[in-house]
């Protein structure tokens, strides 16, 4: 155990310890008289002397002290302690003491010694290693007391720090929290971890700095294990920008398995919606938890294990024995008890698996519990067959939850038992004499007549248990491994014809339940589905008589029929997928060997379970597994790997091996071998053939000069894979390049690849390949936003003048904006927001209140409180269609005529944003006191200057429409004109604008005197009736006296005297036909140098932008921490 550092002074000590291991800052000691041979009596003495200096406990045998070079002073860190009953079993007591001290010590080794060698100060190195340990305790109580309660007081302090260090809305949810060291160069800083639902933060306060860490899950590129120069393992977290290195984990294996599940599950429900369906209890991310995280690991794990479907969730999972006749002798493994399933695998790799749906079990019993059979329980399947078990804890319990499941299965789908002898009748129990050998007993049950049980042998010999594992014994293996599935399944009798298509049906345990458990489904689908026209059926249509067109299968109508109905029935089983191609080819291949209904619960199975996420609109699965399939290569062909630098280009080549299972490139009497590995082996089959390919060929393709030659390296080798056993004549797929110099291809035999492949490359588990894919997975998504992001910028470069470093940093606040509405606020319409299979420029949208955040942090135009409405004004000029989402493109347009637009664009973006449909009878700003008094326009349009000049504004009005009116483009809309409360709203934000200028009382002045002026023109066009026309071309008006100087104010109160009801604001026969237009504006705007000064000053967006990341997420905590203070409010009493 880890001991809080404290002072130890040596030079009396040296007489009771003994240093046994030593380094440059830490020392290993053992107490003397433990562990020595012959020293039971100086142990005796040592330990009374012990127990005399401290009454509370023994002291600990081992121990190991930090020295701290130059330093008289010690701190103990570890201790190991004496197991009970040590006096009598001295050394077995201290060979487990040594055990626990080394492990501390090689810890401390891996990640303490050569971190400490960066410091230059003796007291650094105290204080970090003090540290350091004193956040192991703290870790170590924390796990403690986690296992003892759901809710330990341990967390509920982290989670204070977290909420008070992060300012995270109460939303974000802390799952977890680890003591770790996060290396800044080649210093490491001693803080904590915090793993929450959408965010990995670290925070570090050491020697007087503080370090804080936010990366969104969303953002993190890469998550891996590496090693560095210091430390042998660390965790690595890349960005788009940087790299994070953490280490010096309690337990590293802990902390990156909840790492990878909270990355994985994170990324799929935000940025891979359009085809996983999460775990309940992951759909809504405030019931996220670590156990929660653990179990969804172990359920998947469970699942792919025994290839199971998809919903299917584990109960429980309990150590135990199964007998195995095969062995005559109990096998050590493990049970896992499911929603439908009772599974069995043993404990060595490849020795024994056993699947039992609940469907076909009859009866689960309890025996007589013996010291030879201890704990057992019998489980009897229809097939007449039992299982034993035993050494399972709390039988009582397991057995009533197991017949609960039982009753409630046989509930939802009664089973009629059938007692003749029907070869079509299938009953999925699988018992496997290792990894490769499952079979079905359903139509095989023994017989009361050992001639009946023979004759079923010499039917059958492959299928029958015992005959399998006489063919076993014969190869020479009592416990055979995987390479024999090629040898069993090449040779077996049943995989050729309809046993074949019976096979398959039960290796894909979903396939044969869901067939059972749905009787009639598959016609009820047809008859809805077939006649209907559309989109989905035109491509069924098109492609019907491209599948396999060289097998007479497919050149009548009979078999075109079929396939018809059942792409058609899928794609409306199955709208999100509907019909993808290769589903094609695959389906004609199953009709070849199964019935119709057979073939359409086998592609359900496939394109669902088997290859998920490979049918949909971005193929996601197939570019995971095609990732997966380099890192393959790189491992277990280096030498190919290392000539050919770039690996994509194999990629491209063989994604139709998986999307096709080798059908579309590989001789039909070949490809079916593969198909037959592939459903009972999963995708691992298809991996380890495709690298069985490679290695073929591996000196061709280091000799090839290009992608091309390389290609038609591996197409002709496909083309000439034979299947020697092959009943039938061959039907090759034809896709290999020839010329006629070319030398003839030599033949390979399928049977030989299988054997190479399950021999070379079979050694790669269920759980890396699923582990490798939640891997890829993050970069085969993270590939998809840089794609999009790369589209959508390609699209706004040339249509924007804001720079494309700028525009990127646009992107991603925009990006983030939508990505913390899905993470704290209410479920909204994510799927207009974010679809994948929409345009690029669309896939990410933002609402009225996003924008109006966004707006606040980027906008050049700050308007002090007046800036929300001018957003919503902003966010519904921009909202062309309505739907109250803008996308990126628009968002930037604004923005880019705010920072670099001319005056006049400028002075048209607000004017626009004063008028319909910006602006509207119902605005926020109905009720500005700007509204109700009436403006003045006693303002002449004649003023004096210092000098003794006038300034006439009259001409110069006159002269800047005419020149305005010269210079409009022809082809543009003309705006309407602008009413009297819309230019009050126009003239306040100009006020707004202006505010806190350095040069605000000159700009003060001047759009008072431009304001007279422009009400001014929209009374004299009042009174022109309402021809819409400025009347100063038509003649010189008189005009008013000037004002004093104490009245030089652009809106006062001329109704003061007036009763309510005489001076109501803007009547509709006073409003009348009072107007203005953008020309007049502008030209007004111009005649005031100030004015122009201030709309065509350059304005700097950079630091916009750094602004806006570092206060983005602090706004938006604001914002919801003042959506919740009336929601208090009303709930307190």
């Amino acid at each position: 155990m880890w001991l809080k550092p404290e002072e130890v002074l040596l030079k009396n000590a040296l007489k009771l310890w003994v240093t046994q291991k030593s380094s440059c800052y830490f020392i290993l000691q053992r107490r003397r008289g433990h562990g020595e041979g012959g020293g039971r009596l100086t142990g005796r003495l040592v330990g009374a002397l012990d127990a005399v200096l401290d009454s509370n406990a023994r002291v600990a045998p081992f121990r190991i002290l930090l020295q701290v070079p130059g330093s008289q002073v010690y701190s103990p860190i570890a201790c190991g302690e004496l197991l009970s009953g040590s006096d009598v079993y001295w050394a077995v007591a201290t060979g487990a003491t040594l055990e626990e001290i080394t492990q501390h010590w090689d810890w401390l080794e891996q990640n303490l010694l050569h971190t400490l060698s960066v410091f230059d100060n003796k007291d650094d190195i105290a204080s970090f290693v003090k540290g350091k340990v004193k956040a192991l305790i703290a870790e170590e109580t924390s796990s403690r007391l986690a296992e003892q309660e759901d809710e330990p007081e341990k967390f509920r302090e982290a989670l204070v720090k977290f909420e008070a260090r992060f300012n995270f809305p109460e939303a974000e949810k802390l799952v977890t929290y680890y003591s770790c060291c996060c290396w800044k160069g080649r210093v490491p800083r001693q803080g904590w971890l915090y793993l929450s639902v959408h965010h990995v933060c670290f925070y570090s306060f050491f020697l007087g700095k503080e370090l804080k860490l936010v990366v969104p899950w969303v953002d993190i590129q890469k998550l891996e294990r590496t090693s560095n120069v210091f430390l042998t393992d660390t965790i690595r977290i890349t960005t788009q920008n940087k790299e994070r290195d953490f280490s010096m984990f309690l337990n590293l294996d802990e902390v990156f398995k909840i790492m990878e599940q909270l990355a994985d599950v994170t990324l799929r429900r935000l940025l891979d919606n359009e085809g996983f369906d999460l775990d309940p209890d992951l759909q809504e991310p405030s019931q996220i938890t670590k156990r929660v995280l653990e179990a969804r690991a172990q359920n998947e794990f469970f699942r792919a294990f025994f290839r199971l479907p998809r919903r299917e969730k584990l109960h429980a999972v309990l150590d135990c024995s199964l007998w195995t006749p095969f062995s005559r002798c109990h096998t050590a493994g493990r049970m896992f008890a499911s929603d439908s399933y009772i599974c069995f695998a043993s404990k060595e790799d490849g020795c024994c698996k056993v699947i039992l749906p609940l469907r076909e079990v009859v009866s689960i019993e309890k025996m007589e519990d013996t010291s030879l059979l201890p704990s057992p329980i019998i489980v009897s399947v229809r097939s007449k067959m039992a299982f034993q078990f035993i050494e399972l804890r709390d039988r009582d319990s397991l057995v009533e939850s197991l017949l609960a499941r039982l009753k409630q299965v046989h509930a939802d789908h009664p089973v009629r038992y059938d007692t003749s002898r029907d070869e079509d009748v299938t009953s999925p129990v699988f018992y496997s004499a290792n990894m490769c050998s499952d079979h079905r007993f359903g139509g095989l049950e023994t017989l009361s007549s050992q001639n009946n049980e023979e004759r079923e042998k010499e039917t059958n010999p492959r299928l029958h248990p015992e005959a399998l594992v006489a063919a076993f014994r014969q190869s020479g293996s009592q416990s055979p491994d995987s390479r024999l599935v090629g040898d069993w399944v090449l040779s077996s009798p049943c995989t050729r014809g309809r046993g074949r298509g019976r096979l398959w049906v039960l290796w894909l345990l979903d396939a044969v339940t869901d067939l059972a458990a749905h009787p009639g489904y598959y016609g009820n689908l047809v008859e809805e589905s077939m006649g209907k026209c559309c989109l989905v059926t035109e491509e069924i249509e098109r492609d019907l008589h491209r599948s396999l067109p060289e097998h007479p299968a497919f050149q009548n109508e009979t078999g075109i029929a079929a396939l018809r109905r059942v792409l058609t029935a899928y794609a409306h089983r199955n709208p999100q997928i509907g019909y993808c191609q290769s589903m094609n080819i695959l389906t004609s291949v199953l009709l070849l060997y199964a019935k119709e209904e057979e073939a359409f619960w086998l592609l359900v199975a496939v394109c669902e379970r088997m290859l998920p996420d490979y049918f949909n609109h971005r193929v996601i699965g197939a570019q995971v597994d095609q990732s997966v399939f380099e890192e393959l290569i790189k491992e277990q062909l280096p030498e190919l790997a290392e000539h050919m630098q770039d690996l994509s280009a194999l990629a491209s080549i063989s994604l139709s091996w998986f999307l096709t299972l080798f059908l579309s490139i590989m001789p039909l009497e070949s490809a079916v071998n593969v198909v037959d590995c592939f459903f009972y082996d999963g995708i691992k089959a298809i991996f380890q053939l495709g690298l069985a390919v490679l290695e073929a060929n591996a000196e061709d393709l280091c000799r090839s000069k290009d992608d091309g030659q390389a290609l038609m390296v591996l197409s002709r080798f496909l083309d000439h894979i034979k299947n020697e056993d092959s009943p039938g004549p061959p039907v090759g797929s034809h896709h290999a390049f020839f010329s006629d110099d070319q030398e003839p291809c030599p033949v390979t035999d399928i049977a030989d690849l299988i054997r190479d492949s399950y021999e070379k490359f079979g050694d790669q588990s269920v759980a890396q390949i699923e582990h490798m894919r939640r891997k890829h997975r993050i970069r085969v998504l993270q590939g998809h936003e840089d794609t999009t992001k790369q589209n959508v910028l390609r699209v706004v470069i040339p249509e924007v003048s804001v720079l494309p470093e700028d525009l990127e940093e646009l992107y991603d606040l925009f990006k983030r904006e939508h990505m913390m509405s899905c993470y704290w606020e209410q479920p909204g319409p994510l799927a207009l927001r974010h679809d994948p299979s929409r345009p690029y420029a669309e896939q990410y949208r933002i609402d009225a209140r996003q924008f109006a955040r966004l707006f606040q942090l980027v906008s050049p135009w700050t308007c002090g409180a007046h800036t929300d409405i001018l957003a919503e004004r902003t966010f519904r000029l921009l909202d062309d269609n309505m739907d109250h989402l803008i996308e990126f493109k628009a968002f930037v347009s604004c923005l880019d005529i705010m920072y670099n637009g001319e005056m006049n664009e400028k002075i048209k973006l607000l004017y626009r944003l004063h008028i319909p449909p910006a602006l509207t009878e119902n605005d926020r700003d109905s009720q500005s006191p700007l509204k109700n008094p009436l403006l003045s326009t006693s303002r002449p349009l004649v003023f004096g200057k210092s000098k003794g000049d006038t300034i006439d504004y009259q001409k110069q009005l006159k002269q800047m429409i005419k020149d305005l009116a010269k210079e409009k483009d022809k082809t543009e809309k003309e705006l309407p004109k602008m009413s009297q409360r819309e230019f009050i709203q126009f003239c306040k934000t100009l006020y707004s604008m202006f505010h806190e200028d350095p040069e605000e009382n000159d700009l003060y002045q001047a759009i008072a005197t431009v304001t007279t002026l422009l009400l001014q023109i929209g009374e004299v066009g009042q009174r022109g009736n309402g021809s819409g026309s400025c009347s100063l071309e038509s003649g010189d008006e008189p005009l008013a006296p000037a004002p004093s100087p104490e009245q030089d104010s652009v809106f006062v109160d001329t109704e003061a005297g007036k009763s309510p009801q005489e001076s109501q604001a803007f009547p509709e026969q006073a409003e009348g036909d009072w107007t203005v237009s953008l020309e007049h504006i502008l030209a007004s705007l111009l005649t005031e140098q100030s004015l122009v000064n201030f709309f065509e000053k350059p304005l700097d967006i950079k630091s916009k932008l750094e602004n806006a990341k570092i206060n983005q997420y602090s706004l938006k905590t604001c914002e919801m921490s003042r959506q919740l203070q009336p929601e208090l409010k009303l709930s307190s009493p």
